[in-house]
């Protein structure tokens, strides 16, 4: 949605829901022109948008995952550096916008079924907002009315995640069968299918949230949980016409649902678009380049090695894997590898380009993902593809996942899901049947406790199909894996020091790592990066092995399982001697 355009109406909206709730705003725009037409309705509705991601931070939300090596990390889980007074995220004005709408969406000048797709779409965003703060802070409260200044509820507890969660699943039935809007060309819309999507997503949380979570005590709940995605999943593959977008071939489709200007409304439903006109750009290129403004946000190996040979089989099957070189081991895999990251063949303003260790990447794996290939977009806030944040492929993996969690996958099912986005990816084996091997690497590195090899395959497939786009991090809470955010952050094999490498060979030398004095005397490509003592990058060998980062800056994940949580705020307790603080941050 394009914020600039709605900023007035936005600041209208505000004026209307920051007074009084009787009280009528002396300006041109009141409470019946807004609830008493379909145009009204239309315009505050445009309000909601502002909750989700937009072309200006869309493309960060992974920021802080497992399998990303970044300049400084968050906090979070640095040891003894986070706590309830440095916690945020406890706003509830979103809330109140909604719920003042849908209390007051009651003309009988309009027509019911308009008036239902509006509280539909109202809903819609309420479920929303109650995923995130669900996912962020387990136990909230339930508040489904606008409240005035002396409501009881301005100081209620917390209520439980099954109350809570009962009441989102009732707002995604309500939006799923009430949002009249079907097809939006525009992308940038909410239609009935994107509820179907986001209802398949807040129960694939919930559903595995509640089985890996036994402390919680809900297992019994579970199925019931998947058996919502499930339904959800079906009606969208039944009914809709969204598929998995094959346009521009293997070697491009996939990245091309990330760098287009408009979205590619096959397979995105829902996303955050710029606009040159209006000024509204995105800063993709600026993150994603620079070695000041972004995050130097640089994948690790551990996880590049997760994506397989182009014949299906595990890259880490590979006689000499450990020791492979980045050329080498860039080649025939997984075709999203080299639409994810720079590989040998990538190119900026038509020339080959390898990855940047001249002030960017830390591991060699720079991400390419929603990058434009101009470099003139590198310096500002110049981005004009948009964000995509609903897509078909995320349906099909929460389908087949929950199928896989509840035994009821067939081989049918898994062609029509992982199948076709591998298929998409140029992958030419194990496409039409389920797989029957565990893959060791994958499973000691990531998930030893999961011995059924379709799970395991179908979590390798989200990791990688939706790299980079604002799961991870919340896929390793629900599947109760954080400590994995401690792994460490490792990158290219480097056979020697002081040897110039051509990382793509293309005859250019692009890097030499050394220890102790710098080299001289090199060509004007090729840059010098110390591994030695007193530095932030090194080696795991002693003259040779994978780069490493930062590894004397250890990252924690507490034993106490306080991290699946974030804390309430101290502010907040502070005002509300009702809130009980979440386990391990009193």
């Amino acid at each position: 949605m394009k914020r600039i355009i709605y900023f007035s109406i936005s600041i209208c909206l505000l004026f209307l829901s920051s007074c009084s709730l009787d009280e009528m705003p002396q300006d041109s725009v009141t409470k019946e022109t807004i609830f008493g037409t379909e145009k009204g309705l239309q315009t505050y509705s445009y309000s909601f948008y502002n909750m989700l991601p937009s072309v200006a931070d869309g493309f960060r939300q992974d920021a802080m995952s497992d399998y990303g090596a970044v300049t400084s990390f968050d906090n979070f889980i640095r040891e003894g550096a986070y706590s309830a007074e440095l916690s945020s995220g406890w706003s509830w004005s979103d809330l109140r916008n909604i719920n003042y709408f849908i209390a007051n969406c009651n003309s009988e000048a309009i027509d019911e079924s308009v008036r239902n797709h509006y509280i539909g779409l109202a809903r819609f965003f309420r479920a929303y907002f109650y995923y995130t703060k669900i996912v962020r802070f387990g136990d909230v409260p339930w508040i489904d009315r606008p409240l005035t200044i002396d409501d009881e509820l301005l100081y209620a507890g917390r209520d439980s995640r099954t109350v809570v969660m009962d009441h989102v699943l009732e707002d995604l039935n309500y939006a799923c069968e009430n949002i009249s809007l079907a097809k939006d060309n525009t992308g940038s819309l909410v239609t009935k299918w994107v509820a179907y999507a986001l209802k398949s997503r807040i129960c694939l949380f919930e559903a595995s949230f509640r089985r890996y979570h036994t402390d919680l005590g809900l297992t019994n709940t579970v199925d019931k949980w998947y058996t919502e995605v499930i339904s959800a999943s079906e009606v969208l593959m039944n009914e809709s016409d969204y598929t998995i977008y094959t346009g521009a071939g293997e070697d491009a489709s996939f990245r091309a649902l990330f760098i287009n200007d408009k979205p590619v409304t096959s397979e995105v439903m829902l996303a955050s678009c710029a606009d040159a006109g209006l000024a509204i750009l995105g800063q993709a290129n600026w993150w994603w380049t620079s070695g000041t403004y972004g995050a130097r946000f640089s994948m690790i190996r551990t996880f590049v090695n997760t994506f397989l040979n182009i014949d299906g089989t595990p890259y880490t099957d590979r006689a000499g894997y450990e020791t492979m070189q980045f050329y080498e081991e860039c080649q025939n895999r997984d075709k999203r590898l080299a639409q994810t990251i720079r590989t040998p063949g990538y190119k900026r303003d038509g020339a080959l380009v390898p990855p940047n260790f001249n002030g960017y990447s830390y591991t060699g794996y720079q991400p390419i993902k929603y990058t434009l290939d101009a470099s003139k977009y590198d310096a500002g806030a110049l981005n004009t593809n948009a964000i995509p944040l609903f897509r078909y492929a995320e349906v099909l993996l929460n389908y087949a996942e929950a199928k896989a969690e509840l035994g009821t996958l067939t081989d049918a099912d898994w062609t029509n899901t992982v199948g076709k986005l591998r298929t998409r990816a140029g992958i030419t084996g194990g496409v039409n049947n389920k797989p029957t091997k565990v893959d060791t690497y994958f499973q000691e590195n990531y998930f030893p406790d999961i011995s059924d090899p379709v799970i395991l395959e179908i979590r390798r497939e989200r990791s990688i199909e939706l790299a980079l786009e604002g799961f991870r991090f919340t896929d390793l809470k629900r599947w109760k894996c954080g400590e994995l955010m401690t792994m460490r952050w490792t990158g290219i094999y480097v056979p020697a020091l002081n040897v110039q490498m051509d990382l793509d060979h293309n005859g250019t030398m692009d890097v030499i790592f050394y220890k102790g004095e710098k080299p001289s005397g090199l060509p004007a490509s090729c840059t010098p990066v110390s591994v030695g003592d007193g530095t932030q990058q090194g080696l795991t060998g002693s003259t040779s092995g994978n780069l490493t980062w930062s590894d004397a800056d250890p990252r924690i994940w507490y034993s106490n399982g306080r991290q699946y949580y974030y804390p309430i705020p101290q502010s907040a307790i502070n005002k509300n001697k009702n809130l009980k603080q979440n386990p391990g941050w009193e």
